[in-house]
């Protein structure tokens, strides 16, 4: 079915000009993807004549369908007894180094159903969806053996699998826990053999975590099998992981907080996306700031995402998380909105169909009660978003 969507003021975060901002703009909708993006009266005649249906948005702000380009949705338990624990002095290593953190998760997901965990996912997705979220991607690396880790898998391809929001990108890996040297990172022999589950691997490279060595051969193994990188780095130290990941080419680094020079020019050299997460940089109390103004400097996108995690960063906003980007981070409000389409879209590797409102990208849009899109920046505690089109489809929230 072709679809007008009319009356509405576009950010489509397309162009030069702030926001890409489309005054009475109108999207023409045929089945998934976008036929035709531009002002009302400049629809052509033979467009026009083949709408079906008809939407008017009285003016209403349309933006591109919002992208959570790091999350681990996937998961049994919670951790609020940590949380009461660093309240009450302890750090996030101590907790971690004394069988807590992604331990505690690990137990808890492998104790947890397939059903069990794909309904508590699924709850939280649907959260995350009524705000305009329409692409996420899910990693794994809380079953941190073959089979917990491919059954985290299966369960977020199900999630994928559900009419919206857009497809989960699965990302598998293991962000935690130090595996043993001898034998070398949990994931690289589960990748091997369960390569249709996964569309990217991930690793999380800390003192806490894997060290340099045993991140390059995790991505080595998925040089081979044909996959591309990503990776948390430089969230609690600077172990040069950035640079590491920008030799692999990695699609984006992650956190950053510590990130130095040589990681900055790397991922400027390598076009790699800096995905800062300012939900656990409020969660863990965190004082560093991420290095913004020298990524801006080298021209590396910074692209915003929820992290959502047990242990790090519970948070199920990403539009909050906009707001975090800009009073934590300093990022105006256009560079955080396009850190949540444009930018996410490129982390993800998805930039050619996703992340902006143009002529032949996927049908992923939402629209807000809200007049300008810096509004999206300003406000936090309520939810303005009033309709999401996923895929070309109205998503029905209950």
């Amino acid at each position: 079915m072709t679809i007008l969507w009319r009356n509405a003021r576009l950010a489509t975060m397309a162009g030069t000009s702030p926001y890409g901002l489309i005054e009475r703009g109108a999207l023409l909708v045929d089945g998934d993807a976008l036929d035709w993006v531009g002002p009302e009266s400049a629809l052509p005649r033979a467009l026009a004549k083949m709408v079906e249906e008809e939407h008017d948005l009285g003016g209403a702000l349309v933006t591109p369908g919002l992208i959570d380009c790091h999350t681990h949705l996937v998961y049994g338990g919670q951790r609020a007894r940590e949380f009461e624990l660093r309240l009450n002095g302890a750090s996030y290593e101590e907790i971690a180094r004394a069988g807590g953190g992604i331990r505690s998760t690990v137990a808890a997901t492998r104790a947890a159903s397939d059903d069990a965990l794909y309904l508590a996912a699924a709850q939280r997705l649907a959260t995350l969806e009524r705000e305009g979220v329409t692409t996420i991607e899910i990693k794994s690396g809380y079953g941190l053996t073959r089979d917990d880790e491919a059954r985290m898998l299966r369960v977020a391809r199900r999630l994928g699998e559900q009419p919206s929001p857009g497809r989960p990108k699965t990302v598998a890996g293991p962000l935690g826990g130090r595996a043993r040297s001898d034998r070398g990172p949990t994931f690289t022999r589960a990748a091997t053999v369960r390569t249709t589950l996964v569309d990217a691997v991930d690793a999380f490279c800390e003192r806490i975590g894997f060290t340099p060595a045993q991140t390059r051969r995790v991505f080595a193994a998925a040089r081979e099998l044909h996959l591309p990188v990503k990776l948390h780095a430089e969230q609690l130290s600077d172990q040069h992981g950035a640079a590491l990941a920008a030799e692999f080419g990695a699609l984006s680094c992650d956190h950053l907080e510590y990130l130095g020079d040589d990681g900055v020019q790397a991922m400027a050299a390598a076009g790699s996306v800096a995905v800062l997460l300012p939900g656990a940089y409020y969660f863990l109390r965190e004082t560093r700031l991420p290095p913004v103004q020298a990524l801006r400097d080298a021209g590396v996108p910074i692209a915003i995402a929820s992290d959502h995690n047990p242990g790090s960063s519970p948070a199920l906003s990403l539009l909050l998380m906009i707001n975090m980007a800009c009073t934590l981070f300093r990022l105006t409000p256009e560079e955080a909105l396009r850190g949540v389409t444009q930018h996410a879209a490129r982390a993800l590797g998805l930039a050619s169909t996703r992340g902006t409102l143009e002529t032949a990208k996927r049908a992923d849009f939402a629209v807000w009660a809200l007049e300008h899109p810096n509004e999206l920046a300003y406000w936090f505690g309520h939810n303005p978003c009033r309709r999401v089109v996923c895929g070309g489809v109205e998503v029905a929230h209950e």
